[in-house]
C-alpha cells in the first residue's frame, strides 16, 4: 500500500472530487496494462481509507490531499510474466495536467494486473 499526496501550490482554491485517474508506467516510460478498481475488494482487506465513500475536497493554498493505492504481489500463473511499475501517472481531476511520480520502490503487481485506488481525502496536518 502507498499513499500519494497533492499540495495546492497555487493562489486559489483547488477542488478534487471522487477519485484521481491513475495509470502505471514501466522503467522505459511505457504504459503497463493494469485494471484500476475503486477500493480494495479482491486485492486485500483492512484498508478503510480505500473503501470509504468519495467526498469533495477543497484545498486552500498550501493545503494537501491524498489518496491510497494497494496491490498484491501475487503470481498465480507461471506462464504470465510478473509486472512491476516504478512510475505512477496521475490526473488529479478531469482535464488537469497529468503528473508523473517516480516511486522509490515499484508497484510490483506479480501477475494479478490489478490495483486498488482510494478516493481523495483531505490531509490533516
Amino acid at each position: 500500500m502507498a499513499n500519494l499526496q497533492l499540495v495546492n501550490c497555487g493562489t486559489q482554491q483547488y477542488v478534487l472530487e471522487g477519485y484521481p485517474q491513475l495509470s502505471l508506467r514501466d522503467g522505459r516510460n511505457d504504459p503497463v496494462q493494469v485494471v484500476v478498481e475503486h477500493g480494495s475488494a479482491g486485492i486485500t482487506t483492512g484498508t478503510a481509507n480505500l473503501d470509504e465513500a468519495p467526498q469533495r475536497v477543497t484545498l486552500d493554498p498550501g493545503q494537501a490531499a491524498y489518496f491510497g493505492i494497494v496491490w498484491r504481489n501475487l503470481v498465480t500463473d507461471s506462464s504470465v510474466a510478473a509486472t512491476a511499475a516504478p512510475i505512477v501517472e496521475v490526473e488529479p481531476r478531469p482535464g488537469a495536467p497529468r503528473l508523473w511520480l517516480r516511486l522509490r520502490a515499484p508497484v510490483d503487481l506479480g501477475n494479478t494486473g490489478k490495483l486498488g485506488l482510494g478516493p481523495w481525502k483531505p490531509l490533516m496536518r
